[in-house]
């Protein structure tokens, strides 16, 4: 038996009487009653109509907690249980109520009512929040709609009515909206993936930063997982497409280091040659061309490039050491040679202060003896650091060009080729004015005057020899 017909337990004694309202219910025509004229929600929802559309993203939405409604100004419970319901097109019956009095029947079948209406509010609520499926919300508001004329209720069926018409001619432009707002996140997810595989396909052809790449195809298949809604078929695509690139960088770069192993292989064995040819060499004590030979090897060294870390930093500890030693023995050898270039230094300033006696203007002979022992002194010495080399040198050349200037004073004062040369020139400056004398006489100008030129120069030339014997 239906709970319209009677099924709810008899009252109580001492219950409240029918037609009695409840305590505390709200009376019928009061103030408080009349306000209450339908689902008051705690906060008004967006409700969906042409006067409140359908908000768009980012819109704050309300949660709806609506408020029982008064059902006594939309239908009755007469004495006898029976239940109506007003509406538009008149009073229809709803039910009967057998179970308490008619102040409880009413509120029964109000909360049948309300139950209705919230169901009616949350669909309002899921439209307009775009939350849910718009076609399964308009089928849930046709359901209803089409439920209200039988619903064993009461309360303002025709604002319902009107508000789940208002649910379903909205929810085609809801379903319109969701599936545009859907297309669109698909092409930008399609987009960004799209755009995810060119990074990645230049990153797999171009890049040589093998860490920074392999981190940026790392961080691209992170990206990549967190993307949604983008066709099956092309994103298989676009996936092969991402997998191609990877592993094309992954071979690249397993071969560019495998080329690097072999490269690291080959200068370790280069290295070790260098090490032994560095080892046969520290021993050598041609101190010059040993340490070309080093500097030569150092060049070899480091156009060899780098073998492994570890044997790369023993061998380059072997080849140093065999350096060191060779270059510490020729320094100790330099030092050695400093010590005895400096007392060189000290015997050649004593030499030079015993020259100093030498005298070519009063005895060149002696002078000359002088110089011939002080060379062959200096010479016996050896070398002396270089920075006094050029001063001691110097001062040895003045006592040297001294001594020759005079003995080369003397042997010109002695020359007695010289003086035969002097006349000779004469001789030939009076043949040529004897010509001069012939050609005036015979009235050839020209030939007087050439012969008088050549006599001329011959002239000079036997006066500069007559001076050479003169100033000896």
């Amino acid at each position: 038996m239906s709970e319209s017909e009677g099924t709810h337990p008899t009252p109580k004694p001492g219950g409240p009487k029918p037609g009695v309202p409840r305590p505390g219910a709200p009376r019928p025509g009061t103030e408080q009653g009349a306000a209450r004229t339908g689902p008051t929600p705690a906060t008004v929802p967006h409700h969906v109509s042409p006067h409140h559309p359908k908000p768009g993203p980012g819109t704050l939405h309300t949660v709806v907690v609506p408020v029982a409604s008064d059902p006594s100004h939309f239908g009755r419970v007469d004495d006898d249980g029976s239940a109506w319901v007003k509406t538009a097109d008149g009073e229809r019956q709803v039910g009967s109520w057998q179970a308490g009095d008619a102040a409880e029947g009413l509120a029964h079948f109000g909360r049948r009512f309300d139950d209705i209406a919230t169901e009616v509010t949350l669909l309002e609520a899921r439209l307009s929040s775009g939350t849910g499926d718009a076609k399964k919300t308009k089928a849930a508001a046709t359901a209803i709609a089409e439920s209200l004329p039988t619903a064993a209720a009461i309360g303002d069926f025709d604002t319902l009515a009107r508000r789940l018409r208002a649910i379903i001619e909205h929810s085609d432009e809801a379903a319109a909206h969701a599936k545009e707002e859907k297309d669109r996140q698909r092409q930008e997810s399609t987009e960004r993936k799209e755009a995810l595989c060119a990074e990645a396909e230049k990153v797999s052809s171009e890049s040589t930063q093998w860490k920074a790449a392999g981190d940026r195809l790392r961080e691209i298949l992170d990206e990549w997982k967190t993307i949604r809604g983008v066709d099956r078929k092309v994103d298989d695509a676009l996936w092969k497409r991402y997998s191609k690139a990877r592993e094309a960088f992954n071979r690249r770069r397993g071969a560019h280091f495998a080329e690097l192993d072999r490269e690291r292989a080959s200068a370790k064995s280069r290295k070790e040659e260098l090490v032994k040819r560095a080892e046969e060499l520290s021993a050598s004590t041609d101190w010059t061309g040993t340490s070309a030979t080093f500097r030569d090897l150092l060049v070899e060294w480091k156009a060899a490039g780098r073998a492994p870390r570890d044997a790369d930093d023993a061998l380059w500890k072997k080849f140093k050491a065999a350096q060191d030693v060779f270059f510490a023995a020729r320094n100790a050898d330099a030092s050695d040679r400093d010590a005895e270039f400096e007392q060189n230094a000290v015997a050649k300033e004593e030499l030079l202060r015993k020259a100093a006696h030498i005298d070519p203007s009063t005895d060149i002979e002696a002078a000359r003896a002088g110089l011939r022992e002080l060379l062959e002194k200096w010479d016996a010495v050896g070398k002396v650091p270089r920075e006094k080399m050029a001063d001691l040198e110097g001062r040895l050349r003045t006592i040297e060009k001294r001594v020759r200037d005079a003995a080369d004073s003397q042997w010109r004062r002695t020359d007695p080729e010289a003086v035969a040369r002097a006349a000779q020139f004469r001789e030939r400056v009076a043949a040529f004015e004897e010509q001069a004398a012939k050609a005036t006489a015979a009235g050839k100008v020209r030939d007087a005057e050439k012969a008088l030129a050549q006599a001329k120069q011959w002239r000079e030339w036997a006066e500069a020899a007559e001076g050479a014997v003169t100033n000896r």
